[in-house]
This record gives C-alpha cells, structure tokens and sequence, in this order.
C-alpha cells in the first residue's frame, strides 16, 4: 500500500514510504503542516525529484515544497533520483496551489462560501498601488548600499492605516498576499487582519501558513456585539481563550465596569498564565471602579499577578494601595533628607515591592525607588513646604540615593501620566543630557515624552536635535507623532545636512534616514530637492560620501514623493 506523508505539530511523521525508504520516518520537532495529495511530472512519467519518489494515489504522488527546494540546492544529480526537468515540473504544480491560496488534500465537502463584508473596496489606484507595496522588495544592494528607489516594504503599513481609517477593505485578490505579508511580520498584523476582514479569517482556516489570523483575532470567529449580554457571557465561558481574550479587550473598551465584572466571575478558576494577561487588559480605561478587584488581586497566588494588580493600583493616585505606599515613601523622603527602610515586610511585599534586588544593587536603595514610584506625585509638593517639581528636583541630596530618587519619580511620571513632573525631569532639552534634572538615559527620556502633548513633544525633540545633532535622538524621534511637525521636520533635514556636508557617510545616520522617510510630512519634498544634488567630497571627507548622500537624499525625496500620491489615492468613500 503506498504511504502519504503527513507533517504534524507533534513532530512525527506517520505513513509508510515505499521501496527501500520504508518504515516510518522521523521528522525533527517543531511545528508541522498537513499536506496530503501529489504531483505529476508532465510530459515525462513518474519520476522521483530528490528524496521523494512519487507514489500515492491514482495519478498523484507526495512531494512537499522543503524537498523540492533541497532538491534544487543541492542539484538533483546528488539526490536520490530525479532529473532537473521533473523537479521544474513538480515546483510549477506546487506554486500554482501555493498561490491559490489552498494546500493540496483529499477532496472533501466544499466550504460554505465566505460571509459578505459590507465595507468598501478602495478605489482602483489605491488597490494598485497595495498590490505594489506587497510584492514591493526593500532592503539594501551590494556592499550594503541601498540606492535611490524607495522600500516600499516600509509604507506599507500607512497604507494600511490610511485604508483602515477610511473604513475601506481588502481587495479580494490581495487577501492571501496581505496574510503572507502579516505571517512575515507582526507589526502589520492587526491592520492587515483587520483589513482582510471575514475574507482573511475564512482563507486562514483553510491553510495552515495562515493559523496566526486564527489566533490573533476572535479565534476565527465573530465576536459578539459588547452590548449584547447573553452572547457575550456564552463566549466567555464556552470560548477558546484567543476568542475570550478579544472579547475582554472589545468589552473593556465598550463597558469598562462590565469587563472587570465578567473578569470577576472566573477568576478563580483562570490558570495563572491567563489571569495576568486578562489583568494586563484592564490598563484600557482603568479607573477607581477597578480598585476593589485589583485590591483583592494583591493576594493571588501568583507572583506576577500580584505585581501587575499592585503597579495598576499604584498608578490610581486615590487608591488604598497609593496611600498606603505614600506614607512608607514619606517617611524615607523628605526636606531633612532620605533615609531609605530597613526592612522589606509582609505589608510591603503585599503591596507589590519586590524583597529581593537585581544583582549589583544595594537592599535598601531598590526597596526606596519601588516605594517612590508607587506613591502618587501630588504627595511630594506638601512633603517639599509647597515646591513644585522643578524646585523638588533641585534641592541638594545625599549623592548616594539622588540617582534612585530621581529615578523613581521618573517612572512615577511615566506610570502616572503626569505632565508636569515630566516637564521638570526632561529639563531644558538644550542642555548637556549629563547635566539634566534627572535622567540622561535617553530610554527614559522617551517615556517621559509620551506623556507630554503631541506638539510640545515634537518641539521637545526638536530643540534637542538643534542642539546634540542626531547621534542620540533615534529614540526620541520614535515617540513623536507621524506627520513630524515643521518644525521638527527642519531640525531633523538640517542636521542631515550638517552631517553630509562634514563628509560622514549617510548608513552612520541610516536609522535617522529611514525614519525620515516614513515620518517627514510629504510635502516637505520640494524643500529638499538642493540636497539630492552629487557634490565633490569636502577635504578631509569620507571618499566617496558626496555620492552616498546624493543617493540618499534622491531616495528621501523619491518616498516622499511616493507617500503623497499614495495617500492622495485612498480618498475617502462616498457617503
């Protein structure tokens, strides 16, 4: 009888293999895909295209794609059998199936036909220009040199949030393109999921290649309406937990109060892997209603759960938790000076300070910094005789816990999304990082400036580039909103041009570059159109810079270029 293999996720392979390869035969572990089903060499019989000789049923015989690729590797005359002919023929006949969308299999009942999606499809130029951004090859050339064409593979992602912002869907066509784009990469998952709509999570039950749309979404299901009660309650005890972690978050972001009051019902029945990540969803919309079941929280069997409920409460200024670390933190700090605990006890484990430090830091100063960053940041101006935060910040203190202060109250600002304890921590972005108020980790000083307002951010960062150049503002550029403001727009061509015409080459600023192309407003293109210009190399310069940075800029401009007409092509829909 002749065997059909099949790769499953236990990594053992089943199936017997006719001629001298009988038996069964091992697989190495790891996930495996199902595949049964064959291949015929055309024009030239039955003939064996590497390790795999064809055999099977009828006119089929099973192949899969990894053999005809080590086939083609390692040339079909040091294989088992086969000759170059046939294994063209067989990788033509995989390639149509692969593309089509359908792993070849015994023939079965047709699936019921894929539910209607009622949003639009966007217009003809738009689709046009989403299937060239999915078949679109970024990265650099020879000897690491990028060229002056633009990585489409980097905008792909704004065409899908401008597409997802006007409410559009995927074309049909681009569907299994856009789910080999999102298998291939996890940032463009939720958009492109969300784009591909029922149509992506029908095609992802259908092969296996697509089975992280199945987990990344509702399970491959419909979630219900959040208002709907009945349904909501049915799926949360009867789901997978892939649907009922997508129901919690699509509740939570309804109802808050009705997401902890359906986390509360099971929670004691939740393992501990499950209970921290439904805690870490009720950061959305997290309010003094959640007080009383976070507050219970504290005494979870898990660790880490009780350290995650210990940091929400601790970021709700009213809450128990925040009094109670408030008064352990005033007792340490004051204008008289600090005098860290001598002790870890029972209370304070309960509210969530870790007893035992990371290597290299002392006892007392990590149990000070947990109880400072959990405190709220309004109890410090009485504490200090009415200072505010700048004035707090410059009082002279003990050099020996000066630095954890200052770094306890940064991630309070941080956790606590206080904008004016941010202000005074930044400093003057102007000033040497080394001699600002608090951090000079530019990390931290990126977390700081979410907090801030999306304007003042951008003239933050700015300010900064004027004044350091670009070698340390990669981080901070990351955290300002796209468009970049004028403003930081110019700071950020001016310094590029600094940096070209001192003859350095562009890569030392590619990461700069590349935000750039996806960040600078595209109308900031005409503006840049001296820079792309080739130059003769200035004295003492890099050889051959002059060149790189024209190309560079030629590639900056060209993105730009790229990224108006196709955000110009994704008007909105007709009412």
């Amino acid at each position: 009888m002749s065997g059909v293999r099949e790769r499953r996720r236990d990594g053992e392979t089943t199936g017997r293999m006719d001629g001298q390869r009988g038996g069964d035969r091992k697989e190495p572990a790891g996930e495996r895909e199902e595949f049964s089903g064959g291949w015929e060499p055309v024009g030239r019989g039955k003939e064996p295209v590497g390790d795999w000789e064809p055999t099977g049923h009828g006119e089929e015989a099973a192949v899969d794609w990894e053999g005809l690729v080590g086939a083609a590797t390692l040339g079909t005359d040091r294989r088992r059998g086969g000759t170059p002919g046939a294994l063209l023929d067989a990788a033509a006949v995989l390639a149509v199936r692969r593309r089509a969308g359908l792993r070849p299999a015994e023939a079965g009942a047709r699936p019921d036909p894929v539910a209607d999606d009622p949003r639009p499809a966007p217009p003809e130029a738009a689709r046009r220009r989403l299937a060239q951004l999915l078949a679109g090859r970024g990265g650099a050339g020879a000897g690491g040199r990028r060229g002056a064409a633009p990585d489409l593979t980097e905008l792909l992602p704004q065409w899908l949030a401008a597409a997802s912002r006007w409410g559009y869907r995927a074309p049909a066509a681009l569907v299994p393109a856009l789910l080999d784009a999102a298998k291939a990469r996890t940032d463009l998952r939720p958009q492109a999921l969300a784009l591909a709509g029922a149509r992506g999570l029908w095609l992802a039950r259908l092969n296996p290649e697509w089975r992280f749309a199945l987990r990344s979404g509702a399970g491959g299901g419909e979630l219900p309406d959040p208002g709907d009660g009945a349904g909501v309650e049915r799926l949360w005890q009867e789901g997978l937990f892939a649907e009922r972690v997508a129901l919690l978050g699509a509740v939570r972001a309804y109802d808050p109060a009705a997401a902890t009051q359906l986390l509360s019902g099971t929670w004691a029945t939740e393992r501990a892997e499950d209970r921290l990540m439904f805690l870490d969803s009720l950061r959305v919309g997290l309010s003094e209603r959640d007080e009383p079941f976070l507050e219970a929280a504290l005494g979870d069997r898990s660790r880490n759960v009780r350290a995650t409920a210990a940091e929400l409460l601790s970021a709700l200024p009213t809450s128990a938790l925040a009094a109670r670390q408030a008064r352990r933190a005033l007792a340490c700090v004051g204008p008289k000076g600090v005098v860290p605990p001598a002790d870890c006890d029972a209370g304070m484990q309960r509210d969530g300070v870790v007893r035992r430090p990371p290597a290299g830091r002392g006892e007392r100063a990590w149990w000070l910094g947990q109880l400072v960053e959990a405190a709220p940041l309004a109890c410090w101006r009485e504490r200090f005789g009415g200072l505010d935060p700048a004035a707090i910040l410059a009082l002279p203190m003990a050099e020996e816990w000066r630095e954890e202060l200052h770094a306890a109250w940064c991630r309070a600002a941080v956790r606590q999304r206080d904008p004016q304890w941010s202000r005074a921590l930044l400093g003057s972005a102007a000033a040497p990082p080394a001699a600002g108020p608090a951090t000079a980790s530019l990390a931290e000083r990126a977390k700081l400036l979410q907090t801030l307002p999306r304007e003042e951010r951008a003239g933050w960062v700015a300010e900064f580039v004027r004044a350091h150049g670009l070698s340390e503002a990669f981080q901070l550029l990351g955290v300002c909103a796209v468009p970049w403001s004028a403003p930081l727009g110019r700071a950020v061509v001016d310094a590029l041009d600094i940096a070209r015409e001192a003859g350095s080459y562009p890569w030392s600023f590619s990461g700069v570059m590349g935000l750039a192309e996806r960040c600078l407003d595209p109308t900031e293109a005409g503006h840049l159109e001296a820079l792309t210009a080739a130059y003769d190399d200035p004295p003492d310069a890099s050889p051959g810079a002059g060149g790189y940075w024209a190309e560079a800029f030629q590639r900056l401009v060209a993105t730009l270029r790229l990224r108006a007409a196709m955000l110009a092509e994704l008007t909105p829909p007709p009412a």
